[in-house]
């Protein structure tokens, strides 16, 4: 008897799989199954891929684990459900965490939403904000993930760039150019009317951070047509100078403003998952929906320890004396690549305001670049299309896993001009 024909799967999942992310391409690329049949040694690859940090977390945060493990009646505890937006006194922690470290005022547990990690969460803030057939403005470079989250959360959702990168000049447009780069913002704005605007700061893949002004161009336009700006500060904390005044932007000063936070990268919790947004009431009041439908609950254990963490972390100064260090070695790993880049490669390529990267122009197709300069030198980048075609000549440079190895920093770039 013939076996029955097995269902196909959704065509929206089909579209996905079709047009990976390239995060997740370049991941594949780096398997160890994969360098092997390559003819390299693994173990001589130097990956420049990774977007992750490598500092260790905090030490008060790890021996918060240990005394919520250690004791049974709080261990058992961490395994009760916690509200759908998070346990409290851990939302209060986090706005203490914003006042403490930025300044921020007027925000409190009632403006919080934590979730299983900032990736989880902007897929729900997405599923929250966004219809199908509306317009969403991103940046161009951008984090690659947004497009692939934003179609999951909203099919038939359109997606306009704004660019910031000049790729013959590989000027910050922001920065070189702002006048330009507004009246292309508000001739964007006037013509797709985007439901919401987003952008990162610092960004992924080029670790600038939007100046002030813009920001504040950006947040009066979208109040005057009803749009939302969210701002993705994944990297908040990973940031090489003063930082600019919106990073203290409250949802109870600008309701229509939604900052997008994660414990990835500032405290090395990558695998610890923990995320959270700052909005105003109805913002929270759907995500509350979502999340029901999505996680039910985040997780307790690591809302616990984290609350625990910061209620000691916070009065006693610890927490901005981790931040301040952890700063100081990123920024050094950020200056060690921009030195090896100019002295063996000599390319133009932005300079870190804060975050884990570096882009660069190869002056070729970097989606070829990227495997033949992997088989004949070793050396493992991220090709710059799936971030935004302004940079598709170019590759993103990742330092962050390499902090406390910058001799390797120097010899996979010197490395690197062999295949250029």
């Amino acid at each position: 008897m013939p076996s029955a024909a097995v269902p196909s799967i959704s065509t929206l999942v089909q579209h996905q799989l079709s047009s990976p992310s390239p995060i997740r391409q370049i991941m594949k690329m780096a398997e160890r199954q994969n360098i092997v049949a390559m003819g390299l040694d693994p173990d001589e690859v130097i990956s420049f891929g990774g977007g992750w940090v490598n500092h260790a977390a905090p030490e008060e945060f790890r021996q918060a684990y240990v005394d919520i493990v250690s004791d049974p009646t709080v261990f058992h505890a961490s395994g009760a459900y916690t509200a759908t937006l998070g346990d409290w006194r851990c939302r209060e922690q986090l706005a203490a965490f914003e006042a403490d470290l930025f300044g921020m005022r007027g925000l409190g547990p009632e403006h919080i939403a934590v979730g299983m990690g900032s990736t989880q969460i902007t897929h729900d803030l997405f599923r929250a904000l966004v219809n199908p057939g509306d317009t969403v403005l991103l940046l161009d470079p951008t984090y690659a993930n947004y497009e692939g989250q934003l179609q999951f959360a909203a099919p038939g959702v359109r997606i306009e760039r704004l660019r910031v990168i000049d790729p013959e000049t590989w000027a910050y447009l922001p920065e070189t150019d702002p006048e330009g780069v507004r009246k292309a913002f508000d001739a964007l704005v006037d013509r797709v009317r985007p439901r919401l605007v987003l952008f990162g700061a610092p960004d992924n893949p080029t670790s600038q951070i939007v100046p002030q002004a813009l920001a504040e161009h950006m947040r009066a336009r979208t109040a005057e047509t009803g749009a939302w700006l969210a701002i993705d500060y994944a990297y908040k904390c990973q940031y090489f100078q003063p930082w600019p005044a919106y990073y203290a932007w409250s949802p109870s000063e600008h309701p229509h403003v939604i900052g997008i936070h994660s414990n990835s990268k500032w405290a090395r919790g990558l695998g610890r998952r923990l995320g959270w947004i700052e909005a105003s009431a109805p913002v929270i009041e759907a995500m509350e929906r979502v999340q029901q439908c999505s996680i039910l609950c985040p997780d307790t254990l690591e809302q616990m320890t984290m609350a625990r963490y910061l209620a000691g972390a916070i009065p006693s100064g610890a927490l901005r004396r981790y931040v301040d260090e952890t700063n100081h070695l990123y920024a050094r790993a950020a200056e060690v690549t921009l030195q090896a880049i100019d002295r063996y490669l000599g390319r133009p390529r932005l300079t870190p305001r804060g975050g884990l990267y570096t882009v660069m122009d190869v002056g070729r197709d970097a989606d070829a670049f990227v495997p033949h300069a992997l088989k004949t030198t070793g050396v493992l980048l991220v090709p710059g299309r799936g971030f935004g075609p302004s940079i598709a000549n170019g590759v993103r440079v990742s330092f962050g896993p390499l902090v406390h190895d910058t001799a390797r920093i120097e010899e996979g770039l010197r490395r690197l001009a062999g295949a250029m």
